[in-house]
């Protein structure tokens, strides 16, 4: 009498059925998990913005304390000297971009541009300088310094710098 050999594994059939499902589940998926770099991208657009803001409040809050007659045209923060703008930072790199400590060099991670604002007029209103930290175009985060109405030092009495507008950073996500 002969003896059967049992089978032991799987059909041709049986591995080209599971290799189909395993296709057609990741032609589902993957797309799902495709644009991670764009999430990435605005997450640390979110961080830039979040670290100019702490940096502005930050060297804001220290001209305040060291500040005593309104004329204090920086401050130190961790060794570095940061230029500002009334109470605010300046938008330069010897400004929020130190403040911040963000690498703002053509081969960093956020190449900045920069664009000068004007002094104020005994009276007039300051036009404020912008710094510009882009990853890409439309992936970007802007700050810009605070305005002031310039002091009248002919005026009696004197007129101190009035501020006119907090600094303001905005995100621009849409090309991440």
């Amino acid at each position: 009498m002969k003896k059967m050999n049992k089978q032991a594994g799987f059909t041709l059939i049986e591995l080209i059925i599971v290799i189909v499902i395993l296709g057609v589940l990741s032609a589902f998926a993957l797309p799902r998990f495709a644009d991670l770099g764009s999430e990435a991208r605005t997450a640390s657009l979110q961080g830039v913005a979040g670290s100019l803001k702490a940096a502005s409040a930050i060297a804001h809050s220290k001209w305040i304390v060291d500040d005593v007659d309104g004329m204090q045209t920086s401050v130190e923060l961790e060794g570095a000297s940061v230029d500002m703008v009334g109470s605010y930072p300046e938008a330069s790199a010897t400004g929020i971009t130190e403040a911040a400590q963000i690498d703002d060099s053509a081969t960093g991670d956020y190449p900045a541009t920069y664009t000068a604002g004007t002094a104020a007029a005994a009276g007039a209103v300051s036009s404020a300088g912008t710094v510009v930290y882009e990853l890409r175009d439309l992936c970007k985060v802007t700050y810009t310094e605070a305005t002031y109405t310039g002091a009248d030092a002919a005026a009696v009495p004197p007129t101190a710098d009035v501020l006119e507008t907090t600094p303001t950073v905005v995100i621009v996500d849409s090309g991440c």
